[in-house]
C-alpha cells in the first residue's frame, strides 16, 4: 500500500472543515429522528468516521501544512500523532473511528451501542478539536 501526504491549500483546510462540519451534522440529524438509535446505527457510525476523517485533516493541514491521502489510514493516524499538542489523544481518536468503519459500513453485523457511543466521542473530540484550532 501507498501512504501519500499532500500539501494543503486555504481550500482545502477549509472544505476540509465543512465537511468535517456537515458529516457530524448529518450524524445528529439523523440520530435525533430515528424512533430508536440501534435502527440507524450503521448510517450514524458510518457518518460520524467521515466526520472525525475530514477533522483529522483539516487539523493537520492547519498545524503541518499538510494531510494523508492514499490507500491506508494508518498514515493519516501517524500524522495526526505529529500535532502538537494532543497529538497521540487526537490520534487515538481517530483509531477509534477507523477500527469502526468497516463493520459500520461494509459488515453484515449491525454496531453496538458501546460502538455507537465510542465513535460519537470520538467524532466529537477531533471536530471540536478541528474548530478550536481553526478559528483560533
Amino acid at each position: 500500500m501507498t501512504s501519500r501526504t499532500y500539501p494543503c491549500t486555504e481550500a482545502v483546510k477549509i472544505g476540509r472543515m465543512s465537511k468535517a462540519s456537515q458529516f457530524q451534522d448529518a450524524a445528529t440529524t439523523i440520530r435525533e429522528f430515528a424512533d430508536h438509535e440501534a435502527d440507524v446505527g450503521d448510517a450514524f457510525v458510518t457518518l460520524l468516521v467521515h466526520a472525525g476523517i475530514a477533522a483529522a485533516d483539516a487539523i493537520c493541514c492547519h498545524e503541518l501544512g499538510e494531510h494523508a491521502q492514499g490507500e491506508s489510514h494508518e498514515e493519516a493516524i501517524r500524522l495526526l500523532r505529529r500535532v502538537k499538542p494532543n497529538g497521540a489523544d487526537l490520534a487515538k481518536a481517530l483509531d477509534a473511528l477507523l477500527r469502526a468503519k468497516t463493520r459500520a459500513g461494509y459488515g453484515h453485523q449491525p454496531v453496538n451501542k458501546d460502538t455507537r457511543t465510542r465513535c460519537w466521542r470520538a467524532a466529537e473530540k477531533l471536530v471540536l478539536a478541528a474548530r478550536d484550532r481553526l478559528s483560533g
